[in-house]
């Protein structure tokens, strides 16, 4: 944490700013090492103050550190507006996609001293860049969440309904010591498949569907993320088998393109442009992937827009996808970490097509 703090503190220093301030749950579990859901940091050149209220004190100062830990009430943002004016700071710099705008109006409004101006890069930069232990961290979640995945594979029947697997993941996750899941868990069948983020619902699981799950859990405050396409019985369709192997080649482009100092963009063609090439342009409509750490989406982002040049220590996805509505969805996802001279895949579960048995 005192190293994050001092990378921080050299930034503000760059860009002008007297002292930083934070109320999103993610930075500050980066910056000061809390994981609760709510808080406030301010970091100036010479002062770390830590504020929350008292149901989270204790927990503050077993978890927090480098930090002042205060206990205040009332209205948090209000207090932290006071905090920098007590702190004589001119200017107050923050995350604008950290903050709401009823947060940051509040914050002026008890901030006397100097303007706040935004800075999207200030934690998100080095929050892109993970530690080896992170690194290792986000391993572990994944390893978790497969072997989840692989004991619930050996137990899927016919009838099962995808709001009843994802509850079972969701409950593995928790039983396995993962602080819960990632995000909500999508379990999709047959055509429903088709809906890249589609809700779990009462669809049950009958021979000859198409099987899509997306999950991933928390562990020790960092997020999983993986994907994998199955089919039940038998093969759903003549497009099936074909469209599989369409995808599963685009994404083993894209695994073998990684490299550092490459545009998340260029990345993004590696996979898209076999799929367009193919005739399913449009049917792989979001980015080939996304940043993941303390949380399940951050940056980096990969798709057709982003100039972001790739680092080592990046944990990303590898996600490609095509989507047929009436008919279904594939979608393959891996866990990477970009290195010097490529990337190490963080996911282990095997990507070859697998029909499961009822």
């Amino acid at each position: 944490m005192t190293d994050r703090v001092t990378r921080l503190r050299e930034r503000l220093e760059e860009r002008g700013g007297d002292a930083f301030f934070s109320v999103s749950p993610a930075d500050n579990q980066y910056l000061s090492g809390f994981t609760g859901t709510t808080s406030a940091i301010i970091i100036s050149q010479t002062q770390a103050r830590f504020l929350c209220d008292f149901r989270y004190t204790e927990q503050a100062e077993s978890q927090v550190n480098g930090f002042e830990v205060e206990e205040v009430s009332g209205h948090l943002p209000t207090r932290l507006g006071e905090a920098l004016t007590a702190l004589g700071v001119k200017t107050a710099v923050y995350a604008p996609q950290a903050l709401t705008v009823a947060e940051l109006r509040d914050i002026e409004a008890a901030y006397a001293s100097g303007p706040c101006e935004p800075d999207a890069d200030i934690v998100a930069a080095l929050r892109q860049r993970k530690s080896p232990g992170e690194i290792e961290t986000i391993r572990r979640a994944s390893a978790l969440a497969e072997g989840v995945l692989a004991d619930l594979l050996d137990q899927l029947e016919a009838g099962i309904t995808e709001r009843e697997l994802a509850a079972r993941f969701e409950y593995e996750f928790k039983c396995r010591g993962a602080s819960g899941a990632s995000f909500e868990t999508i379990a999709l069948f047959g055509a429903r498949s088709s809906l890249p983020h589609g809700a779990p619902q009462d669809t049950p699981l009958r021979e000859g569907d198409t099987v899509l799950l997306d999950f991933g859990c928390r562990l020790d405050g960092y997020c999983s993320d993986l994907t994998r396409t199955y089919a039940f019985g038998t093969i759903p369709g003549i497009w099936f088998e074909g469209t599989y192997e369409l995808v599963l080649t685009a994404q083993s482009m894209a695994l073998e393109a990684v490299r550092p100092g490459m545009r998340a963009c260029e990345l993004d063609a590696a996979a898209r442009s076999l799929i367009e090439d193919a005739g399913h342009g449009k049917h792989f409509g979001h980015g080939l992937g996304h940043g993941v750490g303390i949380e399940v989406h951050e940056g980096p982002r990969l798709n057709r827009e982003s100039d972001t040049l790739l680092e080592p220590g990046m944990v990303i996805t590898i996600e490609p996808g095509i989507y047929l509505p009436g008919q279904g969805g594939i979608r393959i996802e891996d866990l990477v970490a970009v290195t010097e001279d490529g990337c190490d895949i963080l996911s282990c579960t095997a990507k070859e097509l697998r029909i499961l048995e009822g």
